[in-house]
């Protein structure tokens, strides 16, 4: 008997959560995939046989999760605790709390430290291997000018994106103060910020449809080279649509990277030579969040709901898991007119 072939979103994950995906992220040593959601879970699946490894309940919405190994990782969640959870023994451990939910959560493996950043306008550092108790674990808090709204790690780098388009980037072997600070190059909110892997600068989406690549280089040459874009929106009838953008991933191979939007649809990105590589299917509802795995041959999308019109009759939040093929993710060699 042939084999069927894969539906053209992906495959869905079987036991997806049963409220909105908050995120979602492979780890770096294997297909595991790490989800957050509303439903106050955290959960670990095997993406590549479609399995459900472990679930994790908060007292609280959680908004974020990373990974620290294979099999455990930290949240953020709305109940204001960062957590360490590990799904081998069902263990959780509060790292510690802020003042307000915590939004976003990274680990760096560089400093060996929990990033925490959350709506009380605070950006916080632990060190995970103190024993409970938030005094042993809290390496720092630093005010931010606005709610921490998204985080991402490149090497020592931290790029922190905030309420009113503020922008901090801070070296994490010197957190006294940040770094650069800057503002948005985007008019409108900030959804999401991720840094490019090569290490040069970042990208940053907004709630009305467009990206901005940037560059840490403050010198005129390496600023000349930032520019932004319009993305995830439709014209009909003569009038424009414009839809968030909440997701941007990096290609781990070959730097290129996938945007989703409240649109429904996933596209590829070429930032070097600034073209749309491709377009995936439309999926049944907003991306909420997006992952690709750490060779790059599969990507994570969440279709989820992100109440940008408010309470409303909406499609199940579904995790699709897509095999992603070399044409769609490889830069094109520019071409040049042969000679006459």
């Amino acid at each position: 008997m042939s084999a069927t072939a894969p539906p053209i979103s992906g495959r869905e994950l079987s036991n997806p959560p049963s409220d909105g995906i908050s995120n979602l992220r492979f780890s770096n040593h294997s297909d595991h995939l790490l989800v957050s959601s509303w439903d106050k879970s955290v959960r670990l699946y095997d993406a590549s046989d479609n399995i459900l490894r472990g679930e994790f309940m908060h007292g609280g919405p959680v908004l974020d999760c990373c990974f620290h190994d294979d099999s455990s990782g930290f949240s953020a969640s709305a109940d204001t605790t960062v957590r360490r959870i590990v799904f081998g023994t069902g263990k959780g451990d509060i790292l510690g709390k802020h003042d307000a939910p915590v939004r976003c959560i990274e680990y760096s493996y560089a400093a060996g430290q929990v990033i925490s950043g959350s709506w009380d306008k605070t950006l916080k550092c632990w060190d995970p291997r103190g024993a409970s108790g938030q005094e042993r674990t809290l390496v720092g808090t630093y005010p931010q000018p606005e709610r921490v709204y998204s985080l991402s790690l490149v090497g020592n780098r931290l790029v922190v994106a905030t309420a009113g388009r503020h922008v901090n980037v801070y070296d994490l072997r010197n957190m006294s103060q940040p770094e650069q600070r800057r503002e948005s190059s985007l008019k409108y909110q900030t959804r999401c910020v991720r840094c490019y892997p090569n290490g040069t600068g970042f990208a940053l989406s907004s709630v009305e449809g467009r990206v901005a690549m940037e560059f840490f280089d403050l010198s005129e040459a390496g600023q000349l080279k930032k520019y932004a874009f319009k993305c995830h929106r439709k014209s009909e009838a003569g009038r424009d649509t414009v839809y968030p953008v909440n997701a941007i991933a990096f290609h781990p191979i070959y730097g290129t990277f996938a945007t989703g939007g409240c649109d429904g649809f996933v596209n590829v990105w070429d930032g070097n030579n600034k073209k749309r590589l491709y377009q995936y299917s439309k999926y049944p509802s907003s991306i909420a969040a997006l992952s690709f795995s750490r060779d790059g041959r599969l990507l994570a999308v969440a279709s989820s709901y992100t109440y940008e019109e408010g309470d409303k009759p909406h499609e199940p939040d579904a995790i699709f898991v897509r095999s992603i093929n070399e044409v769609e993710v490889k830069p094109k060699p520019k071409a040049y007119p042969t000679p006459a």
